[in-house]
């Protein structure tokens, strides 16, 4: 009998998070196939090069905000988890799709750049930054960039938010975050201007298919009815 009352408050609290476990499956395979791909594709891979990266200078600084990212998707994805279920699914779904979307571009067709500077034209802790993450994070694997696509799903979820509708500081600061982490892709050459404007592309047509269908959204909450019609096993 003790043992069954100890086991409760973990059941429960399953019960009310078990909306976060297909999150932290996707988190591990995603991890486990990227770290894959980093370590396989190493010489043979396509170039990928427009005329528009040559006219765009480098700026380390921007490296701040490219790091940021990492901050500004956990925070998002962490609100939602805690607060919105419904606005969850949606962030959850369009991230997850495009991610998946990049493993399998860059399993089936390898891509890089020659665009990172050979040597800093400036020594300074930004320019070390990035030369720290050039160090961790190859040139291959990078179209459509994930940087750009997550920003803009990010940024997408908070302006679509009910409850994040009266926090303007909130939502202009998403938009200036976003914003600033694009285009660091760019000027501390991590990305070509192609993998941006396909990322863009590919949000473009996530965000009508997750915000703008009915065919996501019912079948989420079908799911969801059936769900709770289900007897309590407790």
């Amino acid at each position: 009998m003790e043992t069954y009352r100890q086991k409760q408050p973990f059941i429960r609290f399953v019960q009310k998070y078990w909306h976060g476990i297909p999150l932290i499956i996707y988190a591990v395979i995603y991890l486990a196939w990227f770290n894959h791909l980093e370590h396989a594709v190493v010489n043979r891979y396509q170039v990928i090069h427009v005329a528009l990266d040559d006219l765009i200078p480098f700026c380390e600084v921007f490296v701040v905000p490219y790091m940021l990212w990492f901050a500004y998707v956990v925070v998002t994805v962490g609100y939602f988890f805690l607060t919105d279920r419904d606005d969850y699914f949606k962030i959850f779904v369009f991230l997850c799709t495009g991610m998946t979307i990049f493993l399998l571009v860059s399993t089936l067709w390898p891509n890089g750049h020659h665009l990172r500077p050979y040597v800093m034209p400036r020594d300074n802790i930004f320019t070390r930054m990035v030369a720290a993450l050039y160090r961790v994070d190859t040139p291959t694997n990078l179209w459509p960039s994930i940087h750009v696509y997550n920003s803009l799903g990010c940024h997408i979820a908070i302006m679509k938010s009910r409850k994040l509708k009266k926090h303007k500081a909130v939502r202009i600061g998403s938009l200036v975050l976003c914003v600033s982490i694009i285009m660091s892709t760019m000027l501390i050459k991590q990305h070509s201007a192609y993998d941006v404007l396909t990322a863009f592309i590919m949000a473009g047509i996530m965000y009508g298919i997750v915000y703008h269908s009915d065919v996501l959204y019912t079948l989420y909450h079908n799911w969801q009815n059936r769900r709770k019609r289900k007897p309590e096993s407790i």
